[in-house]
């Protein structure tokens, strides 16, 4: 396994520029993913590091060499796509085996690491069957195990679940935790899907129109955004944003919402907070109902108007009007609410975010996490 290191790494195609002077080290044997939505440069920074891009400016290192001039074959990296890319008229081993053929592993060795690989991703009874003949989840470990014999000193994931349904997606995104929890692999996974980047990354590079919006663990993007694009984007359901004002009511400090409901802040949250508007975030489960009140430091009273409720099972999704916006609060499974409805929930005042509307940073300010 090796380190990887962009420095300075910019693309533009002509006069447009889409990724916009990257900075970023991958440790050996880490799993970082590159997550943000569609169109902010992820899977363009992915194929330069591959070497399917030219890259403009900067330079891209590998194991402490320079990569920018040397061509795919030679850089020791194996990739998983979105689609597979199993060649549909060879076996499953045929496929397993395939890059190491090309780069002349004697047979032997090629079967054994073949075999090996197979027994890893329990694919050993598949073997001698045409890829046709596997299913979606099957044939995605086909191409993980084709990456894995070639014992690559970088392994990139290119969105390789997206073309999974929901069961095989928890499914093979297991597998892969699993894979890269035994085996150390220095990884780069790129998605668009928040929920796989926080239940796989040691380290989650959040990026918004080609540059680098936030980096850290998955805890620290969920816990202290630095901006209001990662809070935005981390978390399913996503959090509640408000336009509110920070003021003080009896020399206490209080946050007011649109509606004229008030939150008494307390007073080490709010420290720092310039007096004024600001954008206010609180997460569906810190906004909740009276028996899912354990453990909330700080609760306050604040009334929602129902729209709807969505049973979760273990939850009931709670959406409807607050503080001036259409919210959501994570509450217990048998709560019972109608369209309508006024309902008395808690906010935990402690767990409020706060970010400055005309730059969208966190307040107070500080360096990002």
């Amino acid at each position: 396994m090796a380190t990887l290191e962009l420095r300075g790494i910019t693309k533009a195609y002509g006069s447009v520029p889409v990724v916009h002077g990257i900075d970023l080290t991958v440790a050996d044997r880490e799993f970082a993913v590159l997550v943000g939505p569609s169109g902010c440069g992820k899977s363009t920074i992915l194929r330069m590091i591959a070497g399917l891009e030219d890259i403009s400016a900067g330079e891209l290192l590998i194991g402490g060499r320079r990569m920018n001039e040397v061509p795919t074959r030679r850089r020791n990296l194996a990739m998983v796509f979105q689609d597979y890319a199993l060649y549909p008229h060879m076996s499953v081993a045929a496929n397993l085996g395939f890059g190491l053929r090309m780069h002349g592993v004697p047979a032997a060795e090629r079967a054994a690491r073949v075999r090996e690989v197979a027994e890893l991703l329990q694919l050993a009874p598949y073997l001698d069957r045409r890829p046709r003949a596997l299913s979606g989840g099957q044939r995605q470990r086909v191409a993980m195990g084709r990456a894995l014999a070639r014992q690559a000193d970088l392994f990139l994931f290119d969105e390789p679940l997206s073309n999974l349904d929901a069961r095989l997606r928890i499914e093979v995104r297991t597998q892969i935790k699993l894979l890269h929890s035994s085996l150390g692999m220095t990884s780069v996974f790129v998605t668009h899907d928040q929920t796989e980047a926080m239940t796989l990354a040691d380290r989650i590079v959040c990026l918004e129109a080609g540059r680098i919006a936030q980096t850290g663990t998955p805890e620290a993007l969920y816990n202290r955004p630095a901006t209001l694009f990662v809070a935005g984007f981390i978390g399913s359901p996503q959090i509640n944003l408000f336009a509110a004002a920070v003021a003080a009511e009896g020399g206490a400090p209080v946050l007011r919402l649109a509606d004229g409901q008030v939150l008494p802040l307390p007073p080490g949250l709010a420290a720092g907070l310039p007096a004024g508007p600001v954008i206010a975030g609180l997460r569906p489960e810190d906004l909740t109902d009276a028996t899912r009140l354990a453990g909330h430091a700080a609760p306050r009273p604040v009334t929602l108007e129902v729209l709807l409720g969505e049973t979760l099972g273990s939850d009931l999704l709670v959406i409807g009007r607050l503080g001036g916006i259409q919210a959501t609060a994570r509450c217990a499974p048998d709560l019972k609410v109608r369209p309508g409805d006024r309902l008395t929930l808690h906010a935990d005042a402690a767990r409020l975010h706060f970010f400055d509307p005309a730059t969208g940073r966190r307040l107070p300010a500080e360096a990002p996490p």
